[in-house]
């Protein structure tokens, strides 16, 4: 079998399974049929639910039948040097090991396709010269993300046995995340729990579905306060899987405010002009770490990171607060 077709980063690819490569495992077909990706990197695409079988996500040992469909999509290229860019950091905690960082809405945790600088990274060089690389030079201490329009915390290690004991934590499913949204509608019950799997919608690339056969995810939620026509939510995700609270709360018919990915239009159908108006004027979605929890890597103590709604959420609270006076 020779090793075609090459792809560029940031490409994707469709492969059909003939009944002669029926039995061979998942990595061990694209590892042969793809030039330009290595086995581990052909692994980290899998786990990340970048490599579809007939739609579905499965293991790098999956066994192949023949005749189905694989897709692949590559992420984009790293920068060959991440710059250091003087941008102003809200730091909520810092110590030998650590750095526990407030990101606002609108600021990308890393360089990515179309976004080469300006990121969370791009400061954190500048403010922090020597972080460790583990996850990659575009990735100096960062062991998790958040979405461009989510704001709040996120834990930076600053030496690579931080890194280390974080990311096994995140990976064990030890780290305490927690949220807090507004979404459309009244919710009903006081808490729930979705646990419902998630993978790449095959029909819009750029976003995450609900899939059978997709990655296990987990999320917990319970009402904070409800106001007319939303209700306002805490939520702890069990899982970091890309988009979980936004596709989740979509999912059950309750989308958060502000996410034109996933509301449906939403924002834009509600009669009270002067309402859209207000969403529009939030600018993002409202979706927000407030909590953040782990065991420390050095002493062992779970120390609790908070950080407030940021003032664009909190005014928009505070109008629904008074509407909702004004009408009792």
């Amino acid at each position: 079998m020779s090793n075609e077709p090459f792809v560029e980063p940031g490409e994707g690819l469709s492969l059909r399974v003939s009944s002669a490569e029926a039995g061979e495992r998942l990595d061990a077909f694209l590892a042969a049929r793809i030039a330009s990706l290595s086995r581990s990197a052909i692994k980290r695409l899998v786990d990340d639910g970048d490599v579809l079988v007939d739609g579905r996500v499965v293991k790098p040992s999956y066994k192949l039948r023949g005749g189905e469909e694989i897709e692949v999509e590559t992420p984009p290229p790293a920068p060959l040097e991440l710059a250091a860019e003087d941008i102003p950091l809200d730091i909520v905690h810092e110590d030998d090991d650590i750095v526990v960082v407030n990101k606002p809405a609108g600021m990308v945790v890393h360089p990515a396709a179309g976004v080469p600088s300006g990121t969370l990274a791009n400061a954190l060089v500048y403010h922090f010269r020597q972080l460790p690389t583990r996850g990659g030079e575009a990735r100096p201490g960062i062991v998790h993300r958040l979405d461009r329009d989510t704001s709040g915390l996120i834990v930076v290690a600053k030496t690579a046995q931080a890194h280390e004991h974080l990311s096994e934590q995140f990976r064990l499913r030890e780290v305490h995340k927690s949220y807090v949204a507004l979404v459309h509608g009244r919710v009903g019950e006081e808490r729930g729990r979705i646990e419902e799997s998630l993978a790449r919608d095959p029909r819009h690339r750029t976003r995450m579905a609900v899939r059978r056969g997709g990655r296990a995810a987990l999320t917990l939620w319970r009402v904070r306060r409800r106001y007319g026509r939303f209700t306002l939510l805490d939520v702890e995700i069990k899982t970091g899987r890309t988009h979980q609270i936004r596709v989740h709360t979509a999912w059950m018919k309750h989308p958060v405010v502000g996410d034109e990915t996933y509301n449906d239009g939403r924002d834009r159908s509600m009669s009270d002009p002067a309402l859209r108006a207000r969403i529009r004027a939030i600018g993002r979605q409202f979706l927000h770490a407030e909590r953040l929890a782990f065991a420390h890597p050095s002493t062992g103590e779970r120390p609790l990171f908070t950080a407030p709604l940021p003032p664009e959420l909190s005014t928009f609270l505070d109008a629904l607060e008074a509407a909702e006076a004004t009408r009792e």
